[in-house]
Order: C-alpha cells, then structure tokens, then sequence
C-alpha cells in the first residue's frame, strides 16, 4: 500500500479545503476535513488544498511518495501553465475559469496538481470554477474511475465554460455590430476593447493547453500507470476546435474595432468640414464688419437712416455668394 497522506496523519491536515475517497468502482465518498485522513488500502484519495494558507507548504512537504519537483509545482505561483512525468507521478498546472460567489468570472486562474494511483492533491489560491463543478458532480454521485479521469472531468468542464463563454461574447459581439450598421457608436469602443482582452486572454491559455498535451502525448512513457494516462488526443482536439473559437472571436473584435474606428474618424470628418464651411461662410460677413466698422469720413451708407440694414444685406449677399462658390465646386457633399 502506497503512503498517500503525510506521515503520521494522526490531526487534521491544515488548509484541507475538501477530500473525498473514491473506492475501485469510482463511488465517491466525502471525507470530514476536520478528522484525520487515513490512508486508502484500495480505491484513492482526491485532497484540495488552499495555496493561501500559509501551513499549506508544510503539509505538501510530508507527502513522502510526491517527487520534490511536483511539490514545488503545488506550491509555485500562478505564472504559467505545465504538465510533466515523473516516473510514477504526473503532476502540472493547469487553467481555469474562477468562481466567486455571483457566479463564474472572466478570469483566468490556475490549478495546481499533482497525481500518483493513490492519490491525487489539488490546490488553488483562489477558487476555480471547473474544480468546484467536479466536486458537485461527485456529491451528486458521478463516478470516476481514477485520477486521470478526474483531471480530464476537470478540463472538460473548463472546456464547457470557456465554451459558454465563447458564446456570450458572440451575442454581444452581434449586438455591437448592429449598433455599428445602425451608426450607434456611442461607447462600444470600451466593450469592444474589453472583448479583445478577454478573448487574448483566453487564446493565450488555450494555446499554451494545447501545447501541453500536444506535448505529453509526445512524451508519456509506455510504463506509466493506466490510472494516470490522460486521454491526451481526445483533450487536445477539444481544446483545439475551442481556441479555433476564441481565436476566431479575437480577429471579429478587432476587425468590429477597425471599422468602429473608421465610422468615428468618418464622423470627425464630417464634422470638421462642416465647421470648416461655417468658418469660410462667416469670413465675409466678418470683413465687411470690419470694414464698414472704420470710423472714417466717407464710408458708404454712413449718412443714410439705413445704412445698418445695407451693411446687413451685404454681409448676407457675401455669404451667400461664398456658400454658392462652395457649392458650384462641390465642397459641400457629404
């Protein structure tokens, strides 16, 4: 019987955040955090830890089966993900949606792991959306033959809700564009700026996914443990139609951007040539103003009771005539 729980495991395990001990025919049974673990002599255990409470490093340590580089890949930080083997041992980091208490974030966070027949330890630092869906299912009864499949029922579901996802943003990408035909620009720059994020975002992990079982289909030894083969070719062709999805998403956010910004420098456009004809009309007017506003002897309509209304007349006729000019060479269109 392999040791799968720190050494005398005879209290509780500090920053435990749920475990259950799944028997050979895949039941899964909930375990009391706050009694001791005990080993499984058949069947295996799945242990969640919390990367946030500081006892958490301790307690990965006294895992005497976990290499040394699989502990230090539960206990890393959230920089990037990874899937490695060593020997007996399968361990790695991987992407998920988070999960607050409104529901499912945008945000992408990780979940470290790390999987022997026995056993298989998880942790988060913040809490993941995929993970609490598969503990869901396990208190529903959904059976899981060994750890590899549980991981795989873990990705499915990050699949499913990046997925989900995909297709939200493709309805407000369809409502955005709408607006755009309509020429209702008002401020679907930020929202358009906000999807581009979040699809990059998405395209960056899915891809670095893909990459990793792309990769561990390369590489996982022959020897290696049926209860530890992950189903690599069905995972990567999932995560590949989905990142063909985001991808495809990314390029119409930008695209819908490009044209967005084109409709607003049309409208800039439109507007300073507008007021540029404003301003060429008012010239005339202005000169004649400021001609008839000399104060000198001999101006004409100066002596006339209505040499106001003449002067009027005649900033009219310049404006008129300087708008008929504008007109005759087209400068008025559009």
């Amino acid at each position: 019987m392999l040791n799968t729980t720190p050494a005398l495991a005879v209290a509780p395990l500090p920053a435990l955040v749920w475990a259950f001990r799944i028997a050979e025919d895949g039941r899964a049974e909930e375990l009391d955090v706050v009694r001791p673990i005990a080993p499984v002599a058949d069947g295996w255990l799945w242990l969640h830890f919390n990367l946030v409470d500081t006892r958490c490093g301790a307690v990965l340590r006294t895992f005497p089966d976990l290499p040394d580089e699989a502990v230090e890949a539960l206990l890393g930080p959230d920089t990037h993900q990874q899937l490695q083997v060593d020997g007996d041992c399968v361990y790695g980091v991987i992407a998920d949606l988070g999960r607050e208490f409104e529901g499912v974030t945008e945000e992408l966070r990780l979940l470290h792991f790390a999987m022997r027949e026995r056993v298989l330890v998880s942790a988060r630092r913040r809490a993941l959306n995929a993970v609490d869906e598969v503990r869901q299912l396990l208190r529903a009864g959904r059976r899981v033959e060994s750890p590899a499949a549980l991981i795989e029922l873990v990705i499915d579901h990050v699949v499913d809700a990046i997925d989900r996802l995909a297709d939200t943003l493709a309805l407000d990408m369809d409502r955005i564009e709408e607006r755009i035909l309509d020429l209702e620009t008002s401020d679907e720059r930020r929202k358009l700026g906000a999807f581009r994020r979040t699809t990059v975002r998405l395209h960056r992990q899915l891809a670095g996914l893909r990459a990793l079982f792309h990769r561990f289909e390369a590489i996982e030894p022959e020897e290696l443990a049926p209860a530890l083969r992950l189903d690599a070719v069905r995972l990567s062709q999932r995560l590949d139609g989905l990142d063909q999805e985001i991808d495809a998403l990314r390029d119409r956010a930008r695209m819908l951007q490009d044209e967005l910004s084109s409709q607003l420098v049309e409208e800039t456009n439109r507007n300073l040539r507008a007021l540029s004809i404003v301003t060429i009309m008012f010239l005339p007017p202005t000169l004649v103003a400021g001609f008839f506003g000399m104060n000198l002897k001999g101006m004409a309509f100066a002596d006339g009771e209505t040499g106001f209304w003449a002067g009027v007349i005649v900033s009219a006729l310049s404006s008129l005539i300087v708008y008929l000019l504008l007109r005759w060479r087209g400068l008025t269109r559009g």
